[in-house]
């Protein structure tokens, strides 16, 4: 009303604009070109020339790219991460992944598969939990994400081949697990060009992470899913861990009610600053920091691409 020095009460920010506030507060300017990429309508160039700052001479990607691993040297992780990021503006393919290839070759273990960790990481500070040995194993964990989305991009290299074998021998090995190892596998599996088969080894272990309580699939009792051994206190994981989009062999597993009640888990996890919080251990100031804006991102796609909105 004319007079009264009223004003109109001010509509809450959405989701995304919380988000893109705290993006400019906080996040590196590859998170930045992230951002404006998914969600402002940025290019992909911007993205790919931020992330080259990462790339060393070797082919692989290192300085402190994934957050927990410091230092300058290639990484398998740090490498695994930029191709998640190249996958996700549509430059996965050509020179770029020859070049990636051959610096997986060269760091993978004799059964063609790679380690989480090369030993060059010894120099320089790492998280707690990601152990540096002289002779590491070839982990699924590593593995996995990176051969399912090569095949899902239709690249063909010759390291392929034997990353892939080592793939379906540990996901058919796979008994007592964790997590990760299981999200790990269902990359691998949503990538694998025998179809029929990842659709199987989909089921099965589906009902193995159900079986084993992997899954919080009541987000309202958390204390009654156990956290895995080395696990921080109350990293739990969700449908939406397993299931990052609707088209992945893990939304099987979950019902409709299943899974909404986990995307309202993740919609409510977003803080007072925009950020999503991380919830593995935390270990430096910086690495929390810098691994927020990638959560955040990776948050924000997920509620899109599973039908909600976000702004």
């Amino acid at each position: 009303m004319a007079g009264t020095g009223a004003h109109p009460a001010t509509p809450p920010a959405s989701p995304l604009a919380r988000a893109e506030r705290f993006i400019w507060l906080t996040a590196r300017v590859l998170e930045q070109r992230r951002f404006a990429y998914h969600f402002l309508g940025g290019g992909s160039e911007a993205v790919e020339t931020a992330l080259s700052a990462y790339l060393n001479d070797d082919g692989g990607y290192g300085h402190a790219l994934e957050p927990d691993l410091r230092g300058p040297v290639s990484q398998p992780l740090h490498t695994a991460h930029a191709l998640r990021i190249l996958d996700s503006i549509g430059r996965c393919g050509g020179l770029r992944a020859e070049r990636i290839c051959r610096y997986l070759t060269s760091v993978s273990t004799p059964e063609g598969a790679l380690p989480a960790v090369h030993p060059s990481q010894c120099r320089y500070p790492s998280a707690p939990f990601i152990p540096v040995v002289d002779h590491p194993p070839s982990e699924l964990l590593a593995t996995g994400p990176v051969v399912g989305l090569l095949h899902r991009n239709q690249v063909w290299h010759a390291w392929l081949f034997r990353a892939t074998d080592f793939c379906w021998a540990a996901v058919d090995a796979l008994d007592k697990s964790h997590p990760y190892e299981i999200q790990a596998a269902v990359a691998f599996l949503d990538g694998a060009p025998d179809r029929s088969r990842a659709e199987a080894a989909a089921d099965r272990l589906g009902r193995l992470a159900r079986e084993q309580r992997l899954v919080a699939l009541d987000p309202k009792r958390l204390d009654e899913y156990p956290v895995a051994p080395g696990y921080a206190p109350g990293e739990h994981h969700f449908a939406y861990d397993y299931a990052r989009t609707p088209e992945s062999l893990a939304r099987r597993w979950f019902t409709d009610k299943e899974m909404a009640d986990a995307l309202d888990h993740l919609a409510g996890r977003q803080r007072d600053d925009g950020g999503w919080p991380i919830t593995w251990r935390e270990w430096a100031p910086s690495t929390s920091l810098e691994s927020r804006p990638i959560v955040t991102i990776e948050a924000l796609r997920s509620l899109r691409a599973h039908g909600r909105a976000i702004g």
